[in-house]
């Protein structure tokens, strides 16, 4: 009998030892090994003062081993109670074969604390970056968020996720016989962190124009708005803020609507602010100066089969007059003197109707039809801002280019990329897109829009102690019909200040607001307040120079 149980023993350990080693060497490793992903760091993302605006903050994921799981029907009842998740996605998950499957990342500390006191077997921890908006909604559209997988989804961190995101580590760690951790792995490969991202954004800058923003939607209740601050001279976004807005920590609680950076992702019919584009064009070909007078029909002029008013009558008004009283007819009598083919060329260039390639994800091209295809009434709509569409980027690019000497600068909101070290991987410089109008005209238009402000349209947006320039616009928006609408308008306001040596140039663009709706009286007043509150600020600021290339540059040094 000793002899047969023997020979029974070692029949099955051939057995074993021949036809089951590979399963079972499987299953030893299975038991005694954990294959776990090691996330990267998540590079920083800050102001151009380095002041932190997203950062990543270290979190604690759970995940389970759900063989090792005794009591799963217990376990899901359990976690249903902590956990905000479906019970069809715990039983799915709990009662997987896998040996390694995630529960839910990046939890808050009491919960964490509360799966803790369970002390269930099977259910483990593991050390995750969580990224996190120290400013909440501040810069929202533009700085953007990331996903769970601490991968970009919108505005800057998606852009730029190829330098943010780093890359992925992975190890392979030892178990004892309780599957205890023991800290030590058998195979390791480390993450890569990525890289920091350096901003042309001003946080302070940035706060005023929030806080304007936020001052309109309460005085005016509109359905939105957009303003942009940028350095005339670079092309740099210095601020640039949206409503509605939302918060980036609870990104999921808020919908694409919201979310949309509509600075460049909207398009508008931009209305009387469009004026400057033909006194630009006119002005620059000698279609017309200064002190040539126009009869504007005391507000009624027939263009084809349509009348065009003007807010109020008007008789005669030199250039400079048309301007600053912002007479429709006066501007298209003005676009009828140079022709429909160079208002279109000039229209192309100050980059309406083209991408300006900013780096941040969709931006939009605009619209703008060829003379070929306009009617017979478009020469009295075109001019003064109808029948064209734009984005409130390219105004901002548009106004710039008058206050730098008729140049055309790319806009752009990243000035640097860093290495954990602080050491430069790629930097961003000025670049220069086109030479769109003289410095002479340039210099020109903004004595005239000087005038707006001083005594035209534009007396809200005086800055005390400070030679403002600038252009009022209502614009009556579309109904789905394709008529214009008489109660719902964009008011706007674009300008620079100091005129005699631009700092900064500024966009405000209110979507319906009520009951009052004028350019001059929504929109001017924001412009006045953001110009005196940020120049103020930037007396105690110093910038370094920085190096201007051709648009046959690439704009970047490695």
């Amino acid at each position: 009998m000793l002899f047969i149980v023997f020979l029974i023993s070692l029949t099955r350990l051939f057995f074993i030892q021949c036809f089951r080693n590979k399963y079972l060497i499987q299953l030893a490793r299975k038991q005694q090994n954990l294959f776990i992903n090691l996330e990267p760091r998540r590079g920083t993302i800050f102001d151009r003062n380095l002041r932190p605006l997203a950062i990543n903050l270290q979190s604690e994921s759970l995940y389970a081993v759900p063989y090792e799981i005794k009591d799963k029907q217990g376990t899901i009842k359990l976690l249903l109670s902590i956990l905000e998740v479906e019970q069809s996605y715990l039983e799915k998950r709990i009662n997987s074969n896998r040996g390694f499957i995630w529960i839910k990342r990046k939890l808050s500390p009491e919960v964490v604390d509360e799966i803790k006191k369970l002390k269930i077997a099977g259910l483990y921890f593991i050390k995750e970056s969580k990224r996190t908006y120290p400013n909440l909604h501040i810069a929202s559209h533009l700085i953007g968020f990331a996903g769970l997988d601490n991968r970009g989804l919108e505005g800057i961190e998606l852009f730029y996720d190829q330098y943010l995101a780093g890359a992925n580590g992975w190890g392979i760690g030892l178990r004892d016989a309780r599957q205890e951790r023991l800290g030590l792995w058998e195979k390791l490969v480390l993450p890569s962190n990525g890289y920091n991202i350096i901003l042309t954004i001003d946080e302070v800058i940035q706060f005023i124009v929030e806080n304007e923003l936020d001052r309109i939607m309460k005085k005016f209740r509109p359905a939105g708005g957009s303003i942009i601050v940028m350095d005339p001279l670079t092309g740099e976004i210095l601020a640039l803020a949206n409503r509605p807005t939302f918060d980036l920590n609870r990104t999921p609680q808020t919908d694409d609507n919201i979310r949309r950076n509509r600075a460049i992702t909207d398009l508008i019919e931009p209305g009387s602010v469009f004026k400057v584009i033909t006194a630009s064009a006119a002005l620059e070909e000698a279609g017309a100066n200064e002190q040539d007078r126009f009869f504007c029909e005391n507000g009624a002029y027939r263009v084809a089969n349509h009348t065009l008013h003007d807010h109020r009558p008007h008789g005669w008004l030199t250039f400079r007059e048309v301007i600053e009283q912002s007479s429709n007819i006066g501007v298209t009598k003005i676009a009828q003197g140079i022709g429909g083919d160079l208002l279109y060329k000039y229209i192309k260039k100050f980059g309406f109707g083209n991408k300006l390639n900013i780096d941040l994800p969709g931006e939009i091209e605009g619209m703008i039809k060829p003379p070929r295809h306009w009617s017979a009434v478009s020469i009295g709509a075109i001019p003064i801002g109808q029948e064209v569409g734009v984005t409130v980027l390219q105004l901002a690019s548009a106004i710039s280019t008058i206050a730098n000497q008729g140049k055309l600068m790319k806009p752009y909101v990243v000035r640097e990329i860093q290495d954990e070290q602080s050491l430069a991987i790629k930097r961003f410089y000025p670049q220069l897109l086109s030479w769109v109008i003289s410095p002479h005209t340039a210099s020109r238009l903004a004595e005239i829009l000087a005038g707006v402000v001083e005594h035209g349209t534009g007396r809200h947006a005086q800055v005390k102690g400070i030679r403002a320039a600038g252009k009022t616009g209502t614009a009556q928006k579309l109904e789905p019909n394709g008529r214009y609408s008489h109660n719902k308008f964009i008011a706007s306001f674009i300008g620079f200040a100091p005129v005699d040596n631009p700092k900064i140039a500024v966009v405000v663009v209110i979507d319906e607001p009520r009951p009052v709706y004028f350019g001059g009286v929504v929109s001017a007043p924001a412009f006045k307040n953001i110009c005196e509150n940020v120049l103020r600020y930037l007396e105690t600021q110093t910038s370094p120079s920085m190096q201007l290339v051709t648009k046959d540059a690439v704009g970047v040094s490695d």
